[in-house]
């Protein structure tokens, strides 16, 4: 008999899960409940009366009675696992129920109530009861002990691409906190769209938000959506996504892509480009898709704009980390300019991509003064920035201690930048990049990269087992990432992402076997439960058996590759 024949299967699997007992047995949440939030606990028990009130039309009233939800943070789990770790246990009778929660911290805390969530059935995932609600809500008697295996348990949302409105981000957040996912990275500006409001710079917005057209399908596709196409978020709209993480336990990473994916900026403000070489002011936001030919000069006109775009983002994200891209520069336009070639030659440097890893390490050490990190994709690495760390006079050959990468070109970036001491997220492209398609079949819409089925995506680890245990240490987290281009809209996301995302959180928090020995079928089983969580909750995924006929694009090209994909 399987531990989850008494209770509701639970993803990500917990660590432990101890049934009291043979029979199921009845404890239920009913009218009477109340919910007991002890200190520190209070942002877990708004959650707890929003969320799961709703779904219940339970009032979950504050009370320290028998018959309650009680919330407490533990010390000693704490120590032991750390403060994301938490217990869950149910215990009692009909008539004298408990439910308890003890977190290692707040965030702990509101893990358990996730899993609780999951305890009560998909209807628990409904924003208004579906059944009376002077029926109880049955819970098992058992005790979950857990623990996320990573601390960086991320997803990116490229909003450049396809904007999306601020009220699916905030959806999209508690998909996440429905994951135990800790981390939305937050891809803001590229060649088709800037979508932050930058007081200072009020065109980057009235101009870089909005395009005139839409390539349809891969760049390749001769198709067109002709309806203009932006949208950005405000400074208010920005505080309140920040806000709404920080209640479920998430933080934002921003990301404001430099120096290539800017021409965007550069149709706003034409002194951003390479002048002496391009007719900048004539560029438009971009409407296809690729690599840009067009980017950032690297004069001190840009590196002043940017660090005072920059003072702006961190007065809206408190996020420890900011990412500033770092990836696909082509340096055409850098040969060709006297003044980009004047700056090389002024600084010493070899080349051009020395030229880059010279700009992105103004910015690391920028950020660094002001008590950031900067994360940035793994061509950071490149043009000497592994070298020894940046001192204080010059531009120095090294990025500083405190910069990480995000190893998206395989995992051989990640693994050169923890040996060399840096933190790392890995979220290689041929793994976790969930805007590739799920399946092979020409039903798939738009399909574009390698097939990454559902198993695939649960067989992923991110820390390779060829690393020193020193290095493996530096691998803080993993992440899935959802690039927009051929993702028009929410229901699209949500076609791409799930269920492949219910795989990636589960390989992010538990503790699984090695890729090849992980049961597969038993992921498969429980997934059948979260189904049905995910209709509850709206979420347009991947029907196992395949796309509805709504979800197709029939006739809209992509770009699938072939065969496996290669381990780099």
């Amino acid at each position: 008999m399987r531990d989850d024949d008494h209770h509701e299967p639970l993803i990500p699997a917990p660590r432990t899960v101890e049934t009291l007992g043979d029979a199921p047995g009845r404890l239920a949440l009913d009218a009477d409940t109340t919910l007991d939030a002890g200190p520190g606990t209070e942002g877990a028990a708004r959650w707890l009366r929003s969320a799961l009130g709703a779904a219940t039309g339970l009032p979950f009233a504050p009370g320290d009675g028998p018959h309650a939800v009680r919330l407490r943070i533990s010390a000693e789990i704490e120590r032991a696992e750390g403060p994301e770790a938490y217990r869950l246990s149910t215990d009692g009778s009909v008539e004298d129920v408990t439910v308890l929660i003890e977190g290692g911290g707040p965030a702990g805390v509101f893990w358990g109530a996730q899993t609780l969530r999951q305890l009560l059935g998909p209807d628990a995932y409904r924003k208004a009861p579906v059944r009376p609600t002077d029926r109880g809500w049955d819970l098992p008697p058992l005790t979950v002990t857990d623990a996320p295996r990573l601390r960086w348990r991320g997803f990116m949302l490229d909003v450049a691409r396809h904007f999306m409105p601020k009220d699916d981000v905030l959806r999209q957040l508690d998909l996440l906190a429905a994951h135990k996912l800790n981390v939305f990275h937050f891809h803001l500006t590229d060649d088709q769209g800037w979508r932050l409001e930058i007081e200072r710079y009020p065109r980057l917005t009235e101009v870089g938000a909005w395009r005139a057209r839409t390539k349809w399908g891969h760049r390749a596709s001769p198709l067109w959506n002709e309806t203009p196409h932006g949208g950005y978020y405000t400074h208010d709209d920005i505080r309140e996504i920040v806000a709404y993480a920080a209640e479920r336990h998430i933080t934002v990473v921003p990301e404001i892509d430099v120096p290539g994916h800017s021409q965007a900026a550069i149709a706003a403000y034409p002194e951003l480009g390479n002048t002496d070489v391009v007719d900048t002011a004539a560029l438009t936001v971009w409407d296809t898709w690729g690599v840009n030919p067009n980017v950032l000069a690297p004069t001190d006109t840009v590196l002043r704009f940017y660090e005072g775009v920059l003072e702006e983002v961190l007065d809206l994200f408190p996020s420890t980390f900011v990412h500033l891209g770092g990836d696909e520069c082509p340096k055409e336009q850098w040969r060709r300019s006297a003044t980009a070639q004047a700056r090389i030659k002024e600084l010493g440097l070899a080349d051009e991509d020395a030229l880059q890893a010279w700009f992105v390490r103004h910015f690391d050490r920028w950020l660094a003064d002001r008590g950031r990190r900067l994360i940035g994709w793994d061509e950071i690495l490149e043009g000497g920035s592994l070298g020894r760390a940046a001192g204080p006079g010059g531009p120095g050959p090294g990025l500083s201690p405190g910069a990480a990468v995000s190893s998206w070109r395989g995992y051989a970036g990640g693994i050169a930048a923890a040996e060399a001491g840096h933190d790392v997220v890995m979220c290689p492209e041929q793994q976790v990049y969930l805007d590739h398609r799920q399946a092979p079949g020409e039903d798939e819409p738009m399909p574009i990269g390698y097939v990454r089925t559902l198993e695939d995506v649960y067989r992923f680890d991110p820390v390779p087992p060829a690393l020193s245990p020193e290095a493996a240490a530096r691998v803080i987290g993993a992440q899935a990432n959802a690039w927009t281009e051929v993702m028009e809209n929410r229901s699209r996301v949500d076609y791409q992402v799930f269920p492949r995302l219910a795989a990636f959180a589960e390989v992010a928090w538990s503790t699984l076997p090695a890729p090849a020995e992980r049961d597969f079928a038993d992921f498969e089983r429980r997934m059948t439960a979260h189904y049905r969580r995910l209709d509850a909750l709206g979420v347009d995924y991947r029907p196992p058996a395949g796309p509805a006929p709504w979800q197709r694009r029939p006739g809209v090209a992509g770009r699938p590759l072939d065969g496996a994909p290669p381990i780099v």
